[in-house]
């Protein structure tokens, strides 16, 4: 072992890399939450007047949508999502800068561990009054918030391709970057993967909204975030 090489492993605690490696990797939870970013943004357009919470790309298009005069859509919803959602990416930048520096098992379950809290509080929230108006503010307001917080903590994370709410650039590396595009395809499962995420987190979502209602797949989203805030590991 080099003399470099020695003095960052002492400066690593003991107990540290051994505790960062238990649990689920962030691959897997990151997928796992795509496919949560496809659940909400399934209940947000589908239940809550064609708006969306966790893709902040279609809200703004949305949001102008609804400006122009666009039947089915609504300024006050979408620009609702849009403020709540940077208040949360803005809150979840402030933890990054705090915590991020630390162990990233604790930071990222703590994250997880608050989203869970949040979309818990909505899935109740829907079951309890699924069809007043206040809800469905409640509901917009809550999830975008929720996914601003946790979007400034992947953001943080970088971990590549795996933004768990935006797919367009992820698709554009799995097109560019394929042997067809002339690349090596080095990236092409995890990009795939996340597509995947997403597409079957939008149908699982949309099948629950059209059957079940609202408060069904907040509910399956909230389980969903739950477990990884418990067995997430540190590392990539």
């Amino acid at each position: 072992m080099s003399t470099a090489e020695s003095s960052e492993a002492d400066d690593v605690p003991e107990g540290r890399e051994g505790h960062e490696e238990r649990g689920l990797r962030l691959v897997l939870v990151l997928l796992a939450l795509t496919v949560v970013s496809g659940l909400i943004d399934a209940v947000s357009y589908l239940g809550l007047s064609h708006v969306f919470t966790a893709n902040m790309t279609g809200n703004v298009v949305v949001l102008g949508f609804a400006a122009a005069g666009a039947p089915g859509f609504s300024v006050p919803h979408a620009a609702a999502s849009l403020g709540c959602y940077l208040v949360g990416a803005v809150v979840g930048g402030r933890v990054a800068v705090r915590h991020g520096t630390g162990s990233r098992r604790t930071w990222v379950r703590r994250t997880l561990a608050v989203e869970t809290v949040l979309l818990g509080a909505c899935a109740a929230t829907a079951f309890a009054a699924p069809h007043a108006t206040t809800t469905v503010y409640a509901l917009i307001v809550v999830t975008a918030f929720a996914m601003g917080l946790r979007n400034a903590t992947v953001r943080r994370l970088g971990i590549a391709d795996l933004t768990t709410t935006v797919l367009t650039m992820t698709l554009t590396g799995l097109a560019a970057d394929s042997r067809a595009g002339g690349g090596t395809g080095t990236h092409t499962p995890r990009r795939a993967a996340s597509a995947i995420a997403m597409v079957g987190g939008a149908v699982l979502g949309a099948w629950l909204v059209l059957h079940h209602g609202l408060g069904i797949p907040l509910l399956v989203a909230t389980l969903t975030v739950g477990v990884p805030a418990v067995v997430t590991s540190g590392r990539e």
